[in-house]
């Protein structure tokens, strides 16, 4: 790839591993998101603990399926809430079944601005536990960067991150519901350092579903900083429009061309 300004033509460039999400396709079975996956070129999977991997059985087979598939399996989406002190030995055990690298998890059920300190400190508290968990099984922590979490904000995002402090923890990155293009960049180059997957949707101006390429610009400069930063990562395709399979194998197909494009 051609060096850009400032860039130091001696780093490597990153790997972008093009993925999906299993709950872009929720009401289909682990066969279908397996068959629209690997009909569609995608590398991988990150398995949702909401309807698809749900107890040891359907670990299995979502990983023998990938396996036979020749697809990864990049992260099991847990819907853990950090600060509840929850069980979280479950969740680690489907992620292990599976195959999963990685466990994804919530931070809290308020915004950053509205915690007070003893939620900050439950949260904290709490991931540290199940950080060390996930630990002993080499497994990798990341937040949901979402609205309604202390991890709605890049500011609460790096506060969070610096608080918990473990080497096995992260946070996911995806654009905010309304931000420009150029805000959407400028938060996603703050939080680069400790991304440890990215989650692709064109939503705009709201919540309206596009197909990814509707935001070619925003899509093609996110690949640009990843693979610019020389850390391999997950781009997982999420919500596509109408959740239709063939929706999912378009948007997979714009998601193919920005994860290789080294120009």
């Amino acid at each position: 790839m051609a060096s850009s300004p400032g860039s130091d033509p001696m780093k490597q460039a990153a790997t972008l591993t093009p993925g999906i999400c299993s709950v872009t396709l929720r009401s289909h079975g682990i066969d279908e998101v397996v068959a629209v996956a690997a009909g569609a070129g995608l590398s991988g999977i990150e398995w949702g603990t909401d309807v698809h991997v749900v107890d040891a059985a359907s670990a299995d087979h979502a990983r023998q399926a990938c396996d036979a598939a020749s697809l990864k399996v990049l992260s099991l989406g847990s819907y853990y809430r950090a600060g509840t002190f929850g069980d979280f030995d479950h969740a680690v055990a489907l992620a292990v079944r599976a195959g999963a690298p990685r466990l994804r998890i919530w931070a809290g059920t308020v915004e950053p601005d509205d915690a007070p300190p003893q939620l900050w400190d439950a949260v904290v508290a709490d991931t540290r536990r199940i950080a060390a968990l996930a630990a002993e099984y080499g497994l990798q922590l990341a937040f949901e960067f979402h609205g309604g979490t202390l991890t709605s904000t890049v500011e609460g995002t790096l506060e969070l991150l610096e608080r918990v402090d473990r080497p096995n923890v992260g946070t996911y990155w995806q654009p905010t519901e309304g931000l420009s293009e150029r805000d959407a960049l400028a938060s996603l180059r703050q939080v680069i350092g400790r991304v440890a997957a990215v989650h692709c949707f064109s939503w705009w101006p709201g919540t309206e579903r596009l197909p990814l390429e509707g935001r070619t610009r925003l899509w093609q400069a996110v690949s640009e900083v990843v693979r610019e930063h020389g850390r391999d990562m997950d781009m997982m395709l999420e919500f596509v429009e109408g959740d239709l399979p063939d929706n999912a194998v378009r948007d997979a197909g714009f998601l193919r061309r920005i994860a290789a494009d080294a120009s």
